[in-house]
């Protein structure tokens, strides 16, 4: 016999409830129930950051949350953010600087940079690197990553790019 749970969150702005298994991740439950598939699993250890998403707005890895633990939260994922337009400078920064290759680690990047321009507005390439350190990528090497983020900072502080 498989016991289920009842959890309700609030995800993208849209309440949701659903009955799952008591120790289900949150990005599977993302992935699985709402088939919100832009929050990927990479190492299932909370390392890679490929499964970076919003809880309460905090950025988490939600392969070491559980979706229980989400319980009567608010959780945005890469879609919501992208939908809303909230990151679409982020978006058009990165597409510019071919700061994306593959896509695999890029909706966990642009939570990421959001999350750090929201706390560091003007941050130097310095803390970009560092801020971002917690996110792998195989393609890029990081350099037009943190080139498009330093870009959308500058205009976001009324600077040329």
């Amino acid at each position: 016999m498989t016991d289920k749970i009842t959890v309700e969150m609030i995800v993208n702005g849209e309440r949701v409830r659903a009955d799952i298994a008591p120790r289900q991740h949150l990005a599977d439950f993302l992935r699985e129930h709402l088939a919100l598939t832009g929050t990927h699993l990479g190492c299932e250890q909370g390392v890679c950051g490929a499964c970076t998403l919003r809880l309460d707005g905090e950025i988490v890895r939600g392969c070491l949350v559980l979706a229980v633990q989400a319980q009567g939260r608010v959780v945005d994922t890469i879609e919501g953010v992208s939908d809303s337009g909230e990151i679409a400078d982020l978006q058009a920064a990165f597409e510019a600087r071919n700061a994306l290759q593959c896509g695999y680690c890029t909706p966990a990047m642009l939570l990421t940079a959001q999350e750090l321009l929201r706390l560091e507005p003007a941050p130097d390439r310095a803390t970009i690197r560092e801020y971002m350190s917690g996110n792998y990528c195989r393609c890029t090497g990081y350099h037009a990553i943190v080139d498009a983020i330093e870009a959308t900072a500058q205009a976001r502080n009324g600077a040329l790019p």
